[in-house]
């Protein structure tokens, strides 16, 4: 191992569908229906699209991907239909929309499987784990400002490296962004790889505009992931530190392993989850944080982060290589400790909020906090490590 520092099983790949498909399959789903139907089958896909925050032909479009995706988003929509209170056959007419749509296009050649569409116990199973993880699992709290502040992360990140990413891959057809956030980085792949299909997933809805070769998909790598075994040739996690269980982590990288192709990449980028160069004021905050985390069985401390290599080796990965990047958090570190200062604001601000609600501290006091930690990032000389580590798929019959 190089190390440096720095101041779902089964089925079918996913594979894209023809360049006028989703609007084509629509058009033809619709055609020579009853007027009403066509009218309600219409709604229905309207329905699926808003759920997923996308246009209609994105959503159909991320449905031709593969059965496991297919089924993996038919009963996320299964699930927030049964939130909505939906009489149960309304909620059955809705997916059997989605069972008829892909019939046609199993007709037209375009598949060669079957969507089965999920029971009521399998339905009940999944909204109860989703309610669960979102009692439990994520750190921060869903906000109109977060995509922002994600991408804020990126930027920052993106300009301290020069670059996406630091695994050394070669022509890449098939990419795997998981916990996407914004699809900000997928976009960018995307850009620089134009032949690339790249998807992006994660537990939220991507942005309705993107690249033509970027396809969103929602889901959450804790339930394992909806792709074929050996299928992407290049596998990226960002940032899920303050969203996967620290107990996790062994099995959510042995998951990413399984979906990437033999002789494919693997990348795992993560910060420590503690500032170097912490004021007394900044360094009270973020000790009430650890607690919430510590609540939620996050790692609280630099566990995850000084074992990404460690990981990726348990997985049978080859080449694994680390390296440590030390970024500046505040304006006294130009662009990049601009972007961070701008990101710790909001995680403040964020994080202020979930301290009141718990009853751990006034907002008022967690307002000072904050707003005095955002000074002493700039009088301390504030530090955010960051470790990435990467590896290689063996090749079969290594």
């Amino acid at each position: 191992m190089e190390e440096t520092r720095a101041t779902v099983g089964g089925g079918h790949a996913p594979a894209e569908a023809p360049e006028t498909g989703p609007d084509q399959l629509i058009a033809r789903f619709l055609s020579g229906r009853p007027q009403a139907t066509a009218r309600a089958y219409t709604a229905d896909l309207e329905d699926l699209a808003r759920f997923h925050g996308t246009s209609v032909a994105d959503a159909v479009r991320s449905l031709l991907l593969g059965p496991e995706i297919a089924r993996e988003l038919v009963l996320d929509y299964a699930v927030e239909l049964r939130r909505r209170g939906l009489a149960p056959a309304t909620a059955r007419r809705r997916l059997a929309t989605l069972r008829s749509l892909l019939a046609s296009a199993r007709q037209l050649g375009w598949i060669a499987w079957e969507l089965e569409l999920p029971t009521e116990r399998e339905v009940e199973r999944a909204a109860a784990e989703m309610a669960e993880r979102e009692r439990s699992s994520y750190l921060f709290p869903r906000h109109p400002g977060e995509a922002d502040r994600l991408d804020l992360q990126h930027h920052a990140l993106r300009e301290a490296l020069g670059r996406n990413h630091l695994a050394p891959v070669g022509p890449l057809r098939r990419v795997l962004d998981v916990g996407t956030g914004t699809g900000q980085w997928g976009f960018e792949l995307c850009w620089e790889h134009p032949e690339a299909l790249v998807v992006g997933l994660d537990l939220v809805p991507g942005r309705a505009e993107h690249p033509s070769g970027y396809r969103h998909v929602r889901g959450n790598v804790l339930r394992g992931l909806p792709f074929q075994s050996d299928t992407f040739d290049f596998v990226h996690q960002r940032y899920l530190v303050s969203g996967i269980p620290l107990e996790a982590w062994p099995q959510v990288v042995a998951e990413l392993v399984r979906v990437t192709r033999p002789g494919g990449w693997v990348e795992l980028v993560e910060p420590a989850m503690e500032f170097s160069r912490m004021g007394p004021a900044a360094r009270r905050f973020w000790g009430l944080v650890q607690d919430v985390a510590i609540s939620l069985g996050l790692d609280v401390a630099k566990t995850v982060f000084d074992s990404l290599d460690r990981y990726l080796r348990e997985a049978r990965l080859e080449e694994v290589t680390r390296r440590e990047f030390e970024l500046p958090v505040g304006e006294w570190g130009g662009r990049v400790g601009s972007f961070l200062a701008s990101d710790a604001r909001a995680v403040l601000t964020r994080m202020s909020e979930v301290l009141q609600s718990r009853s751990i501290i006034t907002l008022e006091e967690a307002a000072d906090l904050a707003r005095r930690s955002l000074q002493e990032f700039e009088e301390y000389r504030t530090i955010w490590s960051v470790a990435i580590a990467y590896g290689r798929k063996p090749s079969q019959g290594r």
